[in-house]
C-alpha cells in the first residue's frame, strides 16, 4: 500500500466518520430544540387555556368561516402605518 492509497483510504475513513458525527449532533440539537421551543410553549399555552385550533364540530353551524371585521380605510392610512 502506498501512501496515495492511504491518504484515500483515510479521506474515506473521515468523511463517513464526519457523516455520522452530523447525524447524531445534528439529533440531539433538534430534540433539544423541539423540546424545549415547541414543548415549553404547549405547556404554557396548555396552563393559560389557549387553543390554537378550535376543534369542536357544532352540527347547526352553517359555516365555520369567521369574520375579520375589515372595512375600507382611506389610502392615506395605509402610506404612514405605525
Amino acid at each position: 500500500m502506498n501512501g496515495r492509497e492511504f491518504l484515500r483510504g483515510m479521506r474515506n475513513g473521515m468523511k463517513l466518520f464526519g457523516d455520522n458525527i452530523t447525524i447524531i449532533v445534528n439529533t440531539i440539537v433538534l430534540t433539544i430544540v423541539y423540546f424545549f421551543g415547541i414543548g415549553i410553549t404547549a405547556l404554557i399555552a396548555r396552563l393559560a387555556g389557549k387553543k390554537f385550533i378550535d376543534k369542536s364540530i357544532n352540527k347547526r353551524t352553517k359555516t365555520y368561516w369567521k369574520e375579520l371585521g375589515l372595512k375600507r380605510r382611506p389610502l392615506d392610512d395605509h402610506y404612514r402605518q405605525s
